[in-house]
């Protein structure tokens, strides 16, 4: 337990908490999904819900593959979660190159298929699968080479997950396994999930007290046996019904770990109760409370899936530099195969991730934002909406701060000479307080002059890098 025991199950109380300045100086961690949703490899990680809904794309590719659902249900796909390849101390030297300081894997999806050793249920990974406590070996690799750890809990979702196969002939109804698939209560008011049921903060039926409390349980297993200095929620705590729920926990969780991170969506907790984390998304100016992004190497899933579609590593870039800018992390996942090795199109973007840290890392990691987070022509979106984002520009230029230096990142290569506009004379950095300014990367000395219209820095012969160029500004 924590030397100041202070927090109570208040919102009044847990206003107390404050970000940790180990994960300000951070930037960025790998968030992992792995899981039996991994065997099929279609569709993405919500297929053992969708596997169930009557007409869907995963409904009846899975007839097609698998059989009737009388036959060979979700449950079916477990002894085939061999994990035989798994290694965890590859893994998370992997996650080092790649320039991650923290790890989070998923420690049980919505699925309820839990990928630690837990008391609560028989369907984990210890016993059935890879008959490996995977979420405990993750620990301490992690913390061997000097990464910090966390998990991830989505069980919220479980109370409606396997709905669909209440409906027609299925293993879901067979009460041998009540224990994985229960409850599978219908989602409210039913499974189209229209956006304005997406959004609802109170869905009917709503979780009974039998499955809150082993809900509340469970997150507290995983901090006792754990100690997840980084334990982030998915969107459905956001529920009404979790309030009393969350404050219970946000305590017992800020009570008995050190340095703790408690993450959120929309807005299942007041500001700066918990950190905000938005999914597959970024915000478009600074916010003060600090923040973190969620989002995968790839678009099509969390999981890993045969025909999944990945970034490009400038986008990775792109993305971690933009974020920074606006007082936030990214945490990046991937997902594995069912044997456990890491996709080699994944692979190559953290390694490509990496080698622009490795050169650029000076301008990221322990910086905080500047007076303003940048300029250029790109806009980005909020929640859900980086599918709508365009490709950024030379043109686009983000800034940092740290130890006396500013940095302006270019996130395209400028030509031979680079204006930033939000530097020219009059603006928050006048002449007089540059020292110098040189290009992360390069040892040439760079000219520079301030004018009406920007700072005007002629460019190395030679880009020192690809994705996005640094310019340190050295203060006097």
């Amino acid at each position: 337990m924590t030397a100041d025991a202070r927090f109570e199950p208040t919102w009044e109380s847990l206003a107390q908490y404050a970000v940790p300045p180990w994960f300000k100086e951070a930037k960025l961690g790998i968030f992992i999904h792995w899981g039996v949703y991994s065997v099929p490899g279609f569709a993405n990680e919500w297929y053992a819900r969708n596997m169930y809904q009557q007409g869907s794309a995963e409904f009846q590719h899975h007839v097609a593959a698998w059989g009737e659902h009388t036959q060979f249900g979700y449950k079916d796909f477990i002894p085939m979660f061999t994990a035989e390849n798994f290694d965890p101390e590859a893994w998370i030297d992997l996650f080092k190159r790649a320039g991650a300081q923290y790890v989070v894997p998923v420690a049980e999806h919505h699925d309820g298929f839990a990928m630690y050793d837990t008391a609560f249920s028989e369907w984990n990974a210890a016993q059935m699968g890879p008959k490996r406590d995977v979420v405990a070996e993750l620990a301490a690799a992690a913390r061997r080479h000097g990464l910090t750890f966390g998990v991830s809990n989505h069980r919220a979702e479980h109370w409606w997950f396997f709905d669909g196969g209440q409906k027609f002939p299925s293993d879901v109804q067979d009460p041998r396994y009540d224990a994985f698939y229960g409850p599978a209560v219908e989602a409210s008011p039913n499974a189209s999930f229209t956006s304005a049921e997406w959004t609802s903060q109170d869905w009917r039926p709503r979780p009974n007290a039998k499955f809150l409390d082993e809900w509340l349980a469970r997150c507290c297993e995983l901090v006792d046996k754990y100690q997840p200095q980084v334990f982030w929620f998915d969107w459905w705590i956001e529920q009404a019904v979790f309030e009393p729920y969350l404050q219970k926990f946000a305590a017992y969780y800020y009570n008995h770990v050190t340095d703790p991170v408690l993450q959120y969506k929309l807005e299942a907790f007041p500001v700066g109760t918990a950190l905000l984390d938005v999914e597959r998304g970024k915000l478009s100016a600074i916010r003060p409370d600090y923040w973190q992004t969620d989002t995968s190497v790839s678009y099509k899933s969390w999981c890993y899936v045969a025909d999944d579609h990945f970034k490009s590593v400038a986008t990775l870039v792109h993305d971690l530099v933009d974020i920074v800018s606006k007082n936030g992390n990214l945490l990046l996942n991937v997902g594995p195969k069912p044997d456990g090795t890491i996709p080699a199109e994944a692979s190559e973007r953290l390694l490509g991730l990496g080698e622009w840290l490795h050169i650029n890392g000076e301008a990221i990691y322990g910086t905080r934002h500047w007076h303003t987070f940048g300029e250029g022509p790109t806009t980005v979106g909020g929640h859900m909406r980086e599918h709508e984002d365009k490709p950024f520009t030379a043109q686009d230029v983000r800034f940092t701060a740290r130890d006396g230096a500013l940095y302006a990142i270019a996130l395209g290569w400028p030509g031979d000479s680079a204006v930033i506009q939000s530097l020219r004379t009059g603006s928050a950095l006048a002449a007089e307080q540059i020292l110098s300014i040189t290009m992360l990367g390069s040892d040439e000395s760079l000219t520079w002059s301030q004018a009406d219209d920007g700072l005007h820095i002629a460019t190395p012969s030679t880009p020192p890098c690809v994705h996005a160029f640094t310019f340190k500004i050295t203060l006097k």
